[in-house]
């Protein structure tokens, strides 16, 4: 009898720590940040705005550097009005190629995003190294091939990287698809991260953060802010907006962006998340959403 007692005492022991384990977890996990709660540091969600066809759920989970290089793909195919199409083509086969992370290395003398290689006439090794090039020049080849946009986005890869493995690609589609409908402006606060350390701060930031901008997008409008360390863009669609501001968000960690305020909405690093504007705190998108504006640590 004393045996049994000892028994249910010590199972009544676990469950009430094991009930106490979950009411911490769960109070914290109000506030745990996107990396914590889903091992990434970023999500993008399109909703019901993805073009995937299987219905799947349309949320992608991303570290913050493949997520940043992803934004550099389609704003660079952005500005060279490379169709819809073309961004989804792109997306996936860097997502096959090196998991959207800028490689210094691969199969023989593969570099890169797109593992391209320099003996096969993609480019120097530095000029592959670079994302921009690196998008560019996966354009260039994707527009050479007659009848691409009829295509299977992994037959359209195919023709341009020549794998040996060239179904890899399809399995990426839909993912795909949910990037661009975020990071081409279709949906808006579609892009969340959580910035766990900023890696630059102050007027060097907002400096860099606007060199980047520049050598992603071209030449873009500013516009001037009071109070503002970071950067404040001129838009003329709301489309256009969105572009930039999940584009900002993307970059976030490497630039150390901390918010960012667009028609209404603000993303903050602290939230890692977008949400209407209750309090401006000083900086303020200008009338009907006529400026992104993003401001560094």
């Amino acid at each position: 009898m004393r045996a049994r007692r000892v028994v249910t005492v010590a199972a009544l022991a676990a469950v009430a720590v094991a009930l106490c384990a979950y009411v911490v977890v769960h109070k914290l996990g109000e506030n745990i940040p996107l990396r914590i709660a889903t091992g990434r540091a970023c999500v993008v969600n399109a909703g019901n705005a993805s073009a995937n066809a299987t219905g799947d759920a349309t949320a992608v989970e991303l570290d913050s550097e493949q997520l940043a290089n992803a934004a550099t793909i389609t704003a660079v195919g952005l500005t060279r009005k490379i169709p819809r199409r073309g961004l989804v083509v792109a997306l996936a086969t860097a997502w096959q190629e090196s998991k959207l992370e800028n490689l210094t290395g691969g199969d023989r003398d593969s570099i890169g995003l797109f593992q391209q290689r320099p003996s096969q006439g993609w480019g120097k090794p530095e000029q592959i190294a670079d994302p921009r090039y690196a998008a560019n020049a996966f354009f260039t080849g994707l527009l050479k091939v007659k009848g691409w946009e009829k295509m299977r986005v992994t037959d359209a890869a195919q023709q341009v990287q020549r794998s040996a493995h060239p179904e890899a690609y399809e399995k990426w589609a839909d993912d795909s698809e949910v990037m661009v409908s975020a990071l081409s402006g279709e949906v808006t606060g579609a892009v969340a991260c959580n910035v766990t350390e900023a890696q630059s701060r102050g007027p060097e930031a907002a400096r860099s953060l606007g060199a980047n901008l520049t050598l992603d997008w071209g030449n873009v409008s500013t516009a001037d802010v009071n109070n503002l360390v970071g950067v404040a863009l001129k838009v003329r669609e709301t489309k256009s907006g969105w572009q930039y501001a999940h584009w900002l968000v993307a970059h976030a960690q490497e630039h150390g962006v901390k918010r960012v305020v667009y028609a209404g909405m603000q993303w903050t690093a602290e939230s890692g998340a977008w949400a209407h504007v209750t309090e401006r705190g000083g900086i303020d998108a200008g009338p009907g959403g006529e400026r992104v504006v993003a401001e560094v640590y």
